[in-house]
Formats: structure tokens, sequence, C-alpha cells
């Protein structure tokens, strides 16, 4: 440390390193519990001990596509060495066979037009024929080296390089292209809210977060679902650590499909059904076992490739007793929205009960909007007449 060497004032370092940080920090942030599903969609999940490891082989074409850019760049550029020189060898070997080194010399100048012929014009050496191998696979031809009819084995060749050439083409060009059409780049300028919220809706507690899209061009067939993930233990005693719990997001159309051109805010309603129905503010820390997460799909408007977004939230990630701020105005005879409020979220009465006690006595509800903190007061609009009538005789 710096302090110790005397440079900084120890009283300062203690105030802003962030390697002095106090030891009940450190303890808290320990014990939050992993994610399994990232803020950004990453999956939070290393495979191990994966013994088979032949089967990624089976399917050349996904494991490219897998591949980090690097990786696949560095095939891409072996791929097409390693043919060159091979079928490079090739052809030094078919002169070699044929004699072509030892006479060209006296093709080029000026011998007999009927006595010798090479397999190949122009080859001397292993360079030569390495040029003319990059000369027939990318098919340049550049005109000083052509086969000739004298050997059918350098046809033949011909004709296995030319195929070769074709296969690496269409197989690693495909590769890039599929790399750079992912569909997660789509997710990109899919967002989520940073935290969800808990609040009233319609009399009913509900659990809210709110998506948005930041690209003019659509999400068609867009559709949300959402899934609470955590540690279970069945009545045989088995723990599945993982368990995963699907819950219904409420939509007026009876799906899960929404029509995603302005922020929306996806509501869950707590009801009976739902794995938050026992959930109260006490257990929103970052100690509690639990995790929603949130999955968006569609299909891109431009490219007509699936995409999907991911998002997840922890006990300590949500809200209890906020609303979000409305972020869609109408200005100018269109509506505008203002990405700067994606996030803010305001505070509202809200019961600090878990959803079952608010089924089970409704006069919760009741008694804190009679309260003067939950009543909601409503703004009185005067509208202004837009003529006059005139007693006047005209």
């Amino acid at each position: 440390m710096l302090s110790r060497k005397g440079i900084i004032p120890e009283e300062y370092v203690l105030t802003r390193l962030a390697e002095d940080v106090p030891d009940h920090a450190r303890y808290h942030a320990r014990e939050r519990r992993a994610r399994f599903v990232g803020k950004n969609g990453a999956c939070n999940v290393a495979h191990k001990n994966i013994r088979e490891q032949g089967r990624f082989l089976q399917d050349v074409f996904t494991t490219l596509v897998d591949l980090k850019w690097p990786h696949t760049l560095l095939i891409f550029t072996m791929s097409f060495l390693c043919t060159w020189l091979l079928f490079g060898m090739g052809w030094w070997l078919i002169a070699f066979a044929h004699g072509d080194l030892d006479h060209s010399t006296q093709v080029e100048q000026g011998g007999d037009p009927g006595g010798f012929v090479p397999c190949v014009t122009s080859i001397q050496s292993f360079t030569s024929a390495f040029l003319f191998s990059i000369e027939v696979q990318v098919t340049i031809g550049f005109g000083g080296r052509m086969v000739t009819e004298e050997c059918p084995a350098a046809i033949l060749v011909l004709i296995v390089q030319n195929i070769v050439g074709l296969v690496i083409n269409a197989i690693m060009l495909g590769c890039i292209f599929m790399k750079t059409a992912q569909a997660h780049r789509r997710a990109e300028t899919l967002i989520f809210s940073k935290h969800a919220v808990i609040a009233l809706r319609e009399g009913k507690l509900c659990f809210m977060l709110r998506v948005g899209d930041l690209r003019k061009s659509m999400i068609i067939s867009a559709t949300i679902r959402m899934q609470v993930v955590r540690k279970t233990t069945s009545l045989e005693g088995e723990v599945v650590p993982l368990h995963q719990i699907d819950i219904q997001v409420e939509n007026p159309v009876g799906s899960n499909s929404i029509f995603l051109v302005a922020p929306l805010i996806v509501c869950h309603v707590i009801d009976q059904n739902s794995p938050l129905y026992d959930i109260s503010p006490l257990h929103l820390n970052h100690q509690e076992d639990l995790e929603v997460i949130v999955i968006l799909e569609g299909v891109v408007e431009t490219t007509g490739i699936t995409t999907q977004a991911r998002t997840s939230y922890l006990a300590d990630e949500i809200l209890w007793g906020q609303r979000f701020v409305p972020v869609v105005a109408e200005e100018d005879g269109r509506y505008s929205v203002d990405y700067s409020k994606f996030g803010n979220t305001v505070k509202v009465p809200t019961p600090s009960c878990t959803a079952r006690e608010l089924e089970e006595n409704r006069s919760i509800i009741d008694t804190m909007l009679r309260s003067p903190k939950g009543t909601i007061r409503k703004r009185t609009v005067r509208l202004k007449p837009k003529f006059t009538i005139s007693d006047e005789p005209s």
C-alpha cells in the first residue's frame, strides 16, 4: 500500500482505496447469492469433467460458430495455408516425377515446340508450385502458369483442389457470416430495468419490471416469460439446487405476446399460484435464496432471425413499494420516449405484508388508503373554453 511507504497520508487512503474496505462489507459481499443468469443475459454455469469431447466434432459448423473470434480467424487462416501448402507439394511432386524441373529451362529458351511438354508450365521450384496452388484455389490466374494435357494426374489434382477450395470457402465464409449475424447481437439493444418493483395494482400486489427496445426496427412476435429459480427440497428429502418455476405474466390478450414499440411495464400478479405469494419486504435482502429470470424472445424484423434477451433480479434488486415513472409523452403530434427515466421509480403506498396476508385481510388496503400518508390526491383540471358566446348584437 502507498500509505505504508509514506507517500499518501493514511487517513486519506483509508477512505479512498478499495482494498481497505471494512471487513463487514467484505463479509456481506461473500454472502450474496450467486447468479444463475447475469444482468447481461450470460448464464453463470461452468461445464466440467466432460469426457465425451468427440461429440463437439460431430457438429463442426456449430462448434466453429461458438468459438471466439481469435480462434475462428486462426482456423480460417490455417485452413487456407494448409491446403495451399498441401496441393503445392502435390504440384511439385507431379513436376518432379514428370521431369519438368530439368527441362523447364530449355522450354523457356525456345526449344523444339514438338519436343518436351511439361505438365504445368513455368514450374521451376517449390515456390513456383506453391504460387500455382494459390492461383488454382482462389482462381486468380495470372497467366504465367497453366496446366497442359500432357499429364492426366495434373488434371485430376486440378479438379480435386477446386472442389476442396469451394468447400472450404463455403464453410468458413458461412461460419463468419453466422458469427456476425448471431441473434444475441440484436439483443444488445433490448434493455431491462436495473431493478424490479413490487407494488399495488388494481388492489393486488404485483411484480413489475420495464423492458424496452432502442432500435426502430421492431421485434416481431415478441414474447416474454419469467421464471423463479431457487433451492428447494422435496418431501422425500431430495435437494434441487436450481428449481425453475414458471410464473404467469399478465397480458390483456391472454398470452405472453407483447407489442414492443415503446417501453412496456411487464406485470406479474402475485396470487396463490405464484411462487412469490409468501414474499414480504423482510425477504428482499442479499441473503435470500431467490432469483427471478426474465426471457424475451422474438424475430428480428430486418433479418428474420430469432433472438433472445435475458436478465435476472436477485432478492436485493427487487424494490418494495416502488413504481416506475412514465417515460412516454405526447409531443407535437407524436409520442416521444425519454430513456433517461427508464429505470427511475417513485415510492407509492404499499402494505408491508405478503400477498397471502393481504388476500386473507383485505381491510389492510382500506386502512392504508384512509391514512393521511396513503391518501391519493386527484388533480382537478379546469378546462378552458375554446370559444365564447357574446350577447352583443352583430
